[in-house]
């Protein structure tokens, strides 16, 4: 029997060892265990291999260890423990055949339409996730050496460099970029696929595409070594320009105003071969110059040519001494005229012609350039003059800056200048000083002497002149109408003392306007002015005839009695048809001042200066016109009229 124990001892301990802990938390799962069953291990089995690190002679793991019993008659302890592993085991099993199933059910209720569009926009969205990263990893791709097949370089760029030079661009290309270590992973999902920009941009999405390009316009603008935040009086930094490559010749110049073109007068005559300046050119048309740093004596920029790092490229020019800018301050500041041009933005040719040498010559300009190119100027620095050409023709005061002046500089010099010529004129101009008078003297009573008689007036108003005639202008005789009567006026007051049209009204100033017309009615001749004069008066231009008509009769008391009809007292107007009786003429109806035919066509009316005025119209239509001249006898204002018994 206790063999048996010492026998089962050792598969007790398998057992223990190969059932895994149980989770420490509720939460953690852990493998399912199933419950070896006893075995008796054959005597013939080989034995199982020692551990590694174990001595295959030692003696440890031979026999019972101390303390163990046989599996039958285990401790209780240890029973328990196996049951407790079991149930839980089994409850776990449950628990994810039941999950299985409810899986297993909402997949079968969820529809078949609704799972492929799923599908399908998982992988697009992983499609475009990879296509992402694939071009983030070629954007960070390292330049190519001028070793690989493919790349050329310019040839001046390498001209001048030592066999060291080539040696590390040779040893330099057999090391792959971060870029190519990643290119068969990216060819693995597309083959076949060139992978070039064109191509790459063609197969991305729209949404990768904007992303990039997003990118690449961070990454341009992160590429400017430019710092205008160090800008100041002395220093100032200019936005690289934009690539004008798709403008014809006639519209890619560099500079349109004189001292633009003096810059690259000086640029091209002093270079030593054309060749450069036409590469310079081509460059600075491409957009290859990075801003651009003007300081005294100095413009410095970083140019990109063939290869990708661009190059360090420093113009210089001398600056000038303190007599030159005395001279030169001087030339501004005697014609007010100079200073308002350069603040416009402007360079007077006399004012570069002051003696001062302003622009520079053929020899003038100092090129450097970090590229091994020796000719004078290099491309790059050529490239780099042509856009500081762009830079004077949009500022004048760029040349002076980097003559050594900067603006605020300038203009304070200028200010201060002209503000002490103006004081030094006004002292040589102010006049000698009065003599005095003293005050006893001038309080003196003395008797003025008489004011001197007035000058004749002329004998009449003479003829203004003729204005003659223009397509869009005044009417000519309306004009000369109107200067022949303020000449009138004029001379009136100058005579008299008064002037009467003062005292008119705006239509009764516009009827003898219109009455000083020769002419008669609405003629061909007087039908404009009558039409302007009537809209002026807001009447119309019968109305106006009518009144002319009137005024012609008596003026403004005939215009009175035209238009407005009046009470007068018993007197004149009741003598008036006895005598009218008397003269053989039928009894006329009286209405208020006026005296009207039995048959309608001839009136007499009394005005307030005592005159009768006749008027005639058609008979029975009430249209009563202005005939004959007032008199003070009604029968005399009817003469000429057919006012007769017969009539």
């Amino acid at each position: 029997m206790r063999n048996e124990a010492l026998t089962s001892a050792p598969a007790n301990r398998t057992a223990e060892a190969s059932t895994p802990a149980l989770p420490d938390r509720p939460g953690e799962e852990s493998p399912a265990i199933l419950p070896n069953p006893p075995t008796q291990a054959p005597s013939s089995a080989p034995p199982a291999a020692a551990p590694q690190g174990t001595d295959v002679g030692s003696d440890a793991g031979v026999g019972p260890r101390g303390g163990e019993v046989d599996a039958e008659g285990g401790r209780p302890g240890d029973v328990a423990r196996e049951a407790l592993r079991a149930a839980r085991v089994r409850s776990r099993q449950a628990r994810d055949a039941e999950g299985a199933a409810a899986e297993a059910g909402r997949r079968q209720r969820r529809p078949a339409g609704d799972r492929a569009q799923g599908d399908a926009s998982r992988r697009a969205a992983g499609v475009q996730a990879r296509e992402l990263r694939e071009l983030l990893a070629d954007a960070f791709r390292m330049p190519a050496s001028a070793t690989e097949p493919g790349v050329a370089y310019d040839d001046n760029e390498g001209a001048g460099r030592g066999s060291s030079d080539s040696e590390m661009s040779s040893g330099s290309s057999d090391r792959p970029g971060p870029a190519e270590l990643t290119e068969p992973r990216a060819e693995a999902h597309r083959p076949g696929t060139a992978r070039t920009p064109q191509a790459m941009a063609q197969a991305m999405s729209p949404a990768v595409a904007q992303a990039l390009a997003e990118f690449d316009s961070a990454a341009r603008r992160a590429l400017s070594m430019a710092a205008p935040s160090r800008d100041g009086e002395l220093r100032r930094t200019f936005p690289a320009f934009p690539s004008r490559a798709s403008l014809s010749p006639a519209d890619a110049r560099f500079a349109e105003t004189w001292w633009g073109n003096a810059w690259v007068t000086a640029l091209e005559e002093g270079a030593l071969d054309a060749k450069r300046l036409a590469r310079g050119r081509s460059y600075a048309e491409q957009g290859n110059v990075d801003a651009i740093t003007v300081t005294p004596g100095l413009v410095l920029a970083y140019v990109q040519g063939s290869r990708p790092r661009p190059y360090r490229v420093q113009v210089r020019l001398h600056t000038l001494d303190d007599a030159d800018w005395a001279r030169f301050l001087d030339a501004a500041a005697e014609r007010p005229g100079h200073i308002a041009a350069l603040l416009d933005k402007e360079l007077p040719q006399s004012l570069a012609d002051c003696g001062v040498p302003l622009l520079p010559g053929p020899r003038d300009l100092d090129p450097h350039c970090s590229c091994p190119d020796r000719g004078h100027p290099c491309k790059h620095a050529a490239a780099l003059c042509y856009q500081t050409a762009r830079l004077l023709d949009a500022d004048p005061f760029v040349l002076l800056l980097l003559r050594g002046r900067g603006e605020r500089d300038l203009l304070d010099a200028l200010s201060r200048l002209s503000a002490a010529r103006a004081a030094r004129a006004a002292q040589e101009q102010e006049p000698a000083p009065l003599p005095g008078v003293r005050a006893t003297e001038a309080l003196v009573p003395r008797q003025l002497p008489p004011l001197p008689l007035p000058l004749p007036a002329p004998a009449h108003p003479e003829q203004p002149p003729v204005y003659p005639a223009a397509p869009g202008g005044p009417d000519p005789f309306a004009l000369d109408q109107l200067a022949t009567d303020a000449a009138a006026r004029a001379h009136a007051l100058l005579s008299t003392g008064h002037d009467p049209v003062a005292e008119l009204t705006l239509w009764q100033d516009a009827v003898r306007l219109a009455a000083a017309r020769p002419g008669s009615g609405l003629t061909a001749g007087t039908r404009a002015l009558y039409a302007s004069l009537a809209s002026a008066a807001d009447r119309t231009p019968a109305e106006l005839a009518r009144a002319v008509a009137a005024w012609r009769q008596g003026g403004p008391e005939g215009l009175a009695v035209l238009e407005d009809p009046w009470d007068p007292p018993a007197g004149r107007f009741d003598r008036a048809r006895p005598l009218l009786l008397a003269a053989d003429l039928p009894a006329f109806r009286p209405w208020r001042n006026h005296l009207t035919h039995p048959r309608g066509h001839v009136q007499l009316r009394l005005g307030r200066d005592g005159l009768w005025y006749a008027y005639e119209s058609e008979p029975g239509h009430d249209d009563w016109w202005p005939r004959g001249t007032p008199d003070l006898d009604p029968v005399g204002a009817l003469t000429g009229l057919g006012a007769s018994p017969d009539g």
